[in-house]
């Protein structure tokens, strides 16, 4: 059934961004496939475009359409049974209800987002970076199966080797809506020694990034840079997942290392403390400005350096940091998901600034400063960014992938109707 249904241009709509606010035709529920299906339909019959939207985690309107239909798919989020080595899940399930279906069990997936709270589908189809990343790719490179809802209305199951498979891992909501996934599952243990290490410079925490990278000594690995009152502090935070005793291997270490215990659902559940902070102060609704990117490895210490030149703390907010988070090369498998060839690392510029509009929308104008200066070195943009690209720039972005990118939205999604907000294909 459609729970909520507003004609006429009367309702506005926003994302975690609020940075884009846009008026849709209507806004839907849909809580079975059937319903997405009746949605595309009259859809195209009315010429309209269609955002599907689950958590509506995305911040630059990217889950919105201007007089189109807006398409909530968190009703469709069944778990289903746990087996050995999978699990299914309806694509608006959130990942906090899925590892509470699979880690009493001693099973998760094998990368799982930072944040629990973001929907299924919607992680897949932006690719989907998490404390694992650097060893098992994105949560796209886990994925066995999933049914899609393409923008001609059919349902199609796809695995790999079909080609829809590859077009909605990591394809922006372009060619349909995703409506169920499954998921490879891995033995999760129960606790986990989490690892801070403090150090003086981004050479050093650099370093011993690529150190723990090339001896799969952890598995969580992420790194960023903080603003301090005393200057900028790189960081290095990993885990090591474990079952009763364990020998800590931390020695040839360039910096301080605090080890904690805790449980591996505490492990997975480390941003609650932020989220609780930004909701006390009034801060969780604020703008996020924020630019993901991918920067090889030969360049990062020279592309972080002159973001942080380009990046006064009081930007950043005192809950910001700039992510510097090595990947191993071939981790990243989703062929959409462009990143630089051999080793690389994320590099996210998380901004946590005041409520003023204005000032948001100036630092999306510096998203596009530090994007140029990231493409020059030779990286990529991971699309979740706060920054709006030209045509030619999508282009650019998908290089030789771009042609079998537009093959499949003409076959898929021939209207042109689906994800309006990322305007790949204008």
């Amino acid at each position: 059934m459609w729970t909520v249904s507003h004609l006429g241009g009367t309702v506005r709509t926003e994302d975690f961004g609020h940075l884009v606010s846009r008026t849709p035709h209507s806004v839907r529920r849909a809580e079975h496939p059937a319903q997405v299906v009746e949605a595309i339909a009259f859809a195209r019959a009315a010429g309209l475009p269609l955002a599907p939207r689950g958590a509506a985690h995305s911040v630059y309107g990217r889950s919105q359409a201007e007089g189109g239909v807006v398409l909530d798919v968190t009703g469709i989020a069944a778990v289903g049974e746990v087996t050995p080595d999978r699990v299914t899940v309806g694509a608006g399930a959130s990942w906090r209800a899925v590892v509470e279906a699979t880690l009493p069990a001693g099973l998760a997936p094998p990368v799982l987002p930072d944040y629990l709270d973001l929907t299924v589908g919607g992680t897949v189809v932006v690719g989907g970076v998490g404390g694992t990343t650097h060893r098992h790719g994105l949560v796209s490179d886990n994925v066995l199966e999933l049914e899609v809802v393409t923008g001609t209305g059919d349902v199609v199951v796809c695995g790999p080797g079909h080609p829809l498979f590859d077009a909605a891992r990591g394809g922006l909501g372009q060619v349909g809506v995703v409506t169920s996934v499954t998921l490879a599952l891995a033995p999760a243990p129960p606790q986990a020694r989490r690892y801070v290490v403090e150090y003086r410079t981004l050479e050093d925490m650099v370093a011993d990034s690529r150190a723990l990278l090339a001896e799969n000594r952890w598995d969580y690995l992420q790194g960023a840079v903080l603003p301090t009152p005393d200057g900028w502090r790189p960081v290095l935070e990993g885990a090591a997942l474990v079952t009763g005793t364990h020998q800590d291997v931390i020695e040839g270490l360039n910096g301080v290392v605090e080890i904690t215990t805790m449980s591996h659902r505490e492990l997975l559940s480390r941003l609650e403390p932020l989220e609780a902070a930004l909701r006390e102060l009034g801060q969780w609704d604020n703008p996020h400005p924020w630019l993901t990117t991918f920067v090889p490895d030969a360049a990062v210490e020279d592309v972080v350096g002159k973001i942080l030149d380009r990046t006064p703390p009081e930007d950043l907010g005192k809950f910001g940091r700039v992510v510097v988070s090595p990947i191993a090369e071939g981790a990243v498998r989703t062929p959409l998901v462009r990143v630089p060839e051999g080793h690389h690392h994320a590099v996210n510029v998380l901004r946590f600034p005041g409520a003023d509009p204005d000032e948001a929308e100036r630092l999306v104008a510096v998203n596009r400063e530090l994007y140029e200066v990231v493409v020059r070195a030779g990286g990529t943009l991971y699309p979740v960014s706060a920054l709006p690209l030209s045509a030619a720039e999508w282009a650019a972005h998908y290089g030789d992938a771009m042609a079998g990118f537009a093959a499949a939205r003409a076959e898929f999604d021939p209207d042109g109707i689906l994800t309006p907000g990322y305007e790949v294909f204008r």
